[in-house]
């Protein structure tokens, strides 16, 4: 992914997305009700707005066509938040070959990879609802949907200075995967996690 800071993202803007409550409201702390769901063909001048608002300072904005098409190969493991009645934020994920990544420049095929990594490609919030901890709650309902869908690792490509903010969360960097000249900009890492086991009931205080 492209993941940066700000929310983070795998990119700027980003805080650089179990299947079954895709569809359900959550109260979140000082916001009110959160929704996290699937993309509606509905959605996607609100996605578009959205990315292009994170990277396009950086030169790293994708368009829609290529981004609906990195839906398309996964449309389980790709997420809208809302806020209330806004859209607040997006996440992009889809089963990647490890230590490989989504070249920015061409569309995704609509098939997707048969592989146990998943691909964390883009994860936006927008600026005004920033650092209210909206990108972690896109993350752990990514997490939990890449258990359930029997991965075994989360990766994703750090951009814009995130690799900090990833590290603090469990990811790791792996050197030398994204080279100069890869499309993702100055600086970007190549990083991974495992995908934790749940912790069983009975540990649970």
């Amino acid at each position: 992914m492209r993941t940066g800071t700000a929310a983070p993202k795998p990119r700027p803007g980003a805080a650089s997305r179990a299947e079954t409550a895709a569809s359900g409201w959550e109260a979140v702390r000082g916001l009110g009700t959160v929704r996290i769901r699937h993309i509606l063909d509905s959605d996607w001048d609100s996605v578009a707005a959205l990315e292009r608002d994170a990277y396009a300072g950086l030169g790293l904005s994708e368009g829609p066509a290529a981004l609906q098409s990195r839906a398309s190969a996964s449309p389980g493991t790709c997420f809208l938040l809302d806020v209330g009645s806004r859209t607040a934020g997006y996440l992009l994920a889809l089963p990647y070959p490890a230590f490989r990544y989504p070249d920015l420049e061409q569309r995704q095929g609509a098939t997707a990879f048969r592989t146990r990594n998943l691909h964390l490609h883009d994860i936006v919030v927008t600026r005004t609802l920033r650092r209210r901890g909206l990108a972690q709650h896109l993350l752990r309902h990514l997490t939990r949907t890449a258990r359930a869908r029997g991965h075994e690792r989360i990766s994703l490509v750090a951009v814009g200075g995130s690799e900090r903010f990833w590290s603090a969360r469990g990811f790791v960097p792996h050197p030398g995967v994204v080279p100069p000249g890869s499309g993702y900009g100055a600086g970007a890492v190549y990083m991974s996690r495992p995908v934790p086991c749940p912790v069983p009931q009975h540990e649970v205080s």
